[in-house]
């Protein structure tokens, strides 16, 4: 809000409101007539219920929800290249964010070899009070997080996941958890339907194209998905199959401030960034004259 004041926009255009009760300000928000439209980042849950809430008063709506991205390692990958980005791509903010990486899938020919170029990146990676130099990843936001992080794991593991690195709190009675990395996981597992809202790389092996997107596709959610490979007609031919609303090929870098950001299926509507982001807050008028 200071930014805003200083970048001259006229002061009670942007407002910022502190609340210990924030349902009560989405009531107001949802159900004011006044009020035209309603932009969410959050979850998919609550997502759904402000869409319910606004529907009465048919507000325009844009939802940017949970995600549950793909990262597919095709044969024909950069292996480097690929467990480089993958880094980046999962432990970004402690990997608590929703376009983070959230299901790997790497080929079966180069599984191995891939595991361990990841788990050599993956150890370096410093876990601790982010105001301290050379720490990496910071804690998980809150208990509840970190409820859902060892129970995904614990339950990956009752089914035969195996850590290869991490796979506990760097110390006990605290929200810093290792960079994990872990493998031998099936779609069974809750870890795979669930968005792993942290530190955990989750490895799934396949076979073909054809079932890697069958794997990729296969969510309610559409937020973002990666893949790496060296072949161009690939490329294209696997980008246009994702069902998601952002695709980076052969990067991890999607969220750039001149291109949309957004998702398809249970990850929202609408978009924001790139200049297309306006058309949300904007209505269409048409006007016709006779003469």
């Amino acid at each position: 809000a200071e930014l805003a004041l200083a970048a001259s926009i006229p002061a009670g255009v942007l407002n910022v409101i502190p609340a210990n009760d924030p349902a009560s300000v989405g009531d107001v928000l949802t159900q004011d007539p006044r009020v035209k439209m309603l932009s969410f980042t959050g979850s998919t849950a609550v997502g759904r219920l402000l869409n319910t809430q606004a529907a009465p008063t048919i507000k325009k709506v844009a939802m940017e929800l949970g995600g549950n991205a793909p990262f597919i390692v095709f044969e024909d990958a950069d292996l480097e290249a690929a467990a480089c980005a993958l880094v980046g791509a999962r432990f970004y903010n402690n990997g608590q964010i929703c376009i983070g990486a959230n299901r790997i899938l790497v080929h079966e020919s180069v599984h191995e070899t891939f595991i361990k170029l990841l788990v050599e990146k993956v150890s370096k990676i410093t876990t601790g009070d982010g105001t301290q130099a050379g720490h990496q990843c910071g804690p998980m936001i809150n208990t509840g997080s970190m409820d859902k992080l060892e129970r995904l794991v614990a339950d990956a593991v009752e089914q035969g996941g195996q850590v290869v690195v991490g796979g506990h709190k760097k110390i006990k009675d605290t929200l810093f958890y290792l960079p994990t990395v872990i493998t031998n996981l099936s779609p069974s597992m809750a870890i795979w339907s669930e968005e792993v809202f942290g530190p955990v790389a989750p490895i799934y092996s396949f076979s073909s194209e054809e079932e890697a997107l069958d794997l990729a596709n296969n969510t309610d959610a559409g937020l973002a998905a990666y893949f790496y490979s060296g072949n161009m007609s690939r490329c294209w031919r696997v980008a246009e199959a994702l069902e998601v609303g952002m695709v980076g090929c052969n990067t991890s870098n999607i969220a750039l401030l001149d291109i949309p950001f957004g998702g398809i299926k249970q990850s929202g509507n609408g978009r924001e960034g790139g200049i297309g982001c306006l058309a949300e807050y904007l209505e269409v008028k048409s006007i016709s004259f006779g003469m």
